[in-house]
């Protein structure tokens, strides 16, 4: 289920809920056991946009070659 909810995620949604998460989290409001879960899951959106960066840079990579070219490689 984890997987099906991660497909249907976006890098803007994500990087959206992660940036309300640190706006909760520097505010200090939050008792410790909900700070917990929100920095868990801050950690879970971090992980996940950074998997995201890499692959639009690896396609990126892929489609251009040394001379700005358009060039479609398998990777």
């Amino acid at each position: 289920m984890a997987e099906a909810k991660k497909q249907r995620q976006t890098f803007e949604k994500a990087m959206g809920k992660l940036e309300k998460i640190v706006q909760e989290l520097e505010g200090g409001d939050l008792p410790l056991e909900k700070a917990m879960k929100k920095f868990e899951d801050g950690i879970q959106l971090s992980r996940f946009c950074s998997e995201m960066l890499d692959e639009t840079e690896k396609k990126i990579t892929i489609l251009m070659n040394e001379e700005g070219h358009i060039v479609e490689k398998p990777f």
